[in-house]
C-alpha cells in the first residue's frame, strides 16, 4: 500500500473541506454557497489594527463599475506601497471574503493599503470581462495615488489560484499597455494554462483533492467560452499561453506538491528566469490546494505565508 502523501497536518481537514470536484452549470450556484460558507467556518486572527471600507471604481470602457475592498492600517502610512489582490474559485466562484483573513494580515504586518477586486464571474462574464475589471482597478490604483496616500512607484499586483492567474495575465497587460509600472507579482498557487487537465495531464496524485481535473476543465471552459487546450487562447486569458515573457515584473510562486497546478507553475518560473524575470519560487510538501487558506495554523502552512511575506517585505523596502 502506498503510503499516504498528504502532509499529516492536512489530512483531517480534508473530511470537511470542499470539494469542487462536481461543478457544472447545474451546481454552480450550491457551490458558490459552499465555498463561501468553508471560508467563514475557518478560525482566523482579528487584526484590529486594519481598517476595511468598499467601494466602487470605474470598470472597463461600457462595463458596470467595479466593486473593490480596500485594506489600510489604522495608523497613518503616508505614501505607503499598495497592492491589487485578486481572490481565488477558479474565476466562476469567489469574492473578496474567500481572501479577507490574508489581506487584513499583510496590512497588519507589512503595512501596505490592498484594494481587492470583486471582478465579474464565468461563465455570466467570460473573458475578458475578469482581466479588464483587474486592469480597471490597478489603472484607477496607480492614477489616484496622491489622494489615495500611496506610493505608485511600489504598486504590487497579487492573487491566489485563479487571482494568481489573473495577476500574471495582468502583469502582461501592463507591460503591454504601458500605463502602469508594476513592481512585483505575487503568484500564490496560480491557475495559468487551460490545458492542464485537457491536454496536458498531470500526474494523478496532483489534483485529486479540492480542486481537480474536472473543476479545472469547468472553470475554463466558462471562462474561455470554449473547450480549453484549443488553439488561439491567447496569454490576456491563460498567461501560460504567452510566448514572450520578457519585461515583466519579478515574481513570487509558490504551490503544494500535491496542487494541480504544480507543473505549470514550476514551468512557468522557469521561462520566467529563462526571460530574465527574477523569481522566488517555493514549493510545500505534501500540501493540496489552498491549504493555507483552510488550515492557516499549521507549522507548514505558516512556513508558507512567512515566505511570501518575506519576498513581499523584500520588493517593497525602499533602498
Amino acid at each position: 500500500m502506498s503510503p499516504n502523501p498528504v502532509a499529516p497536518e492536512f489530512r483531517a481537514a480534508l473530511e470537511v473541506l470542499p470539494s469542487f470536484d462536481g461543478i457544472s452549470d447545474a451546481t454552480l450556484d450550491a457551490t458558490r454557497k459552499a465555498f463561501i460558507a468553508a471560508i467563514r467556518n475557518v478560525r482566523v486572527r482579528h487584526y484590529p489594527d486594519v481598517t476595511v471600507t468598499t467601494g466602487h471604481v470605474p470598470g472597463p470602457p461600457g462595463a458596470p463599475q467595479v466593486p473593490v475592498v480596500t485594506y489600510r492600517p489604522v495608523a497613518s502610512h503616508p505614501g505607503a506601497p499598495a497592492l491589487v489582490y485578486i481572490h481565488s474559485g477558479g474565476i466562476v466562484s469567489g469574492t473578496p471574503e474567500v481572501d479577507d483573513a490574508r489581506c487584513r494580515q499583510i496590512v497588519s504586518e507589512l503595512g501596505m493599503v490592498i484594494f481587492s477586486v470583486d471582478y465579474r464571474l464565468a461563465p455570466e462574464a467570460p473573458y475578458p470581462a475578469a482581466i479588464e475589471d483587474c486592469y480597471a482597478v490597478l489603472k484607477w490604483v496607480h492614477g489616484h495615488a496622491a489622494e489615495l496616500d500611496i506610493d505608485r512607484q511600489r504598486i504590487v499586483i497579487g492573487g491566489d489560484s485563479a487571482g494568481g492567474g489573473l495577476t500574471a495575465c495582468l502583469a502582461l497587460m501592463a507591460r503591454d499597455r504601458a500605463e502602469v509600472p508594476v513592481l512585483f507579482q505575487l503568484l500564490i498557487y496560480p491557475m495559468l494554462d487551460d490545458r492542464t487537465g485537457t491536454t496536458v495531464m498531470p500526474p494523478p496524485v496532483m489534483g485529486e483533492y479540492i480542486w481537480t481535473r474536472a473543476a479545472n476543465h469547468y472553470a475554463w471552459n466558462a471562462y474561455l467560452g470554449q473547450i480549453p487546450g484549443g488553439a488561439g487562447v491567447p496569454g490576456y486569458a491563460a498567461a501560460f499561453r504567452a510566448a514572450d515573457l520578457t519585461g515583466l515584473p519579478p515574481a513570487y510562486i509558490g504551490v503544494g506538491s500535491l496542487d494541480l497546478f504544480l507543473d505549470e507553475d514550476l514551468d512557468y518560473a522557469r521561462r520566467l528566469m529563462a526571460a530574465g524575470v527574477p523569481t522566488e519560487v517555493c514549493v510545500i510538501p505534501g500540501a493540496y490546494h489552498v491549504f493555507d487558506v483552510f488550515i492557516p495554523d499549521a507549522p507548514l502552512s505558516r512556513g508558507f505565508t512567512q515566505s511570501y511575506f518575506a519576498a513581499l517585505k523584500r520588493a517593497i523596502t525602499r533602498d
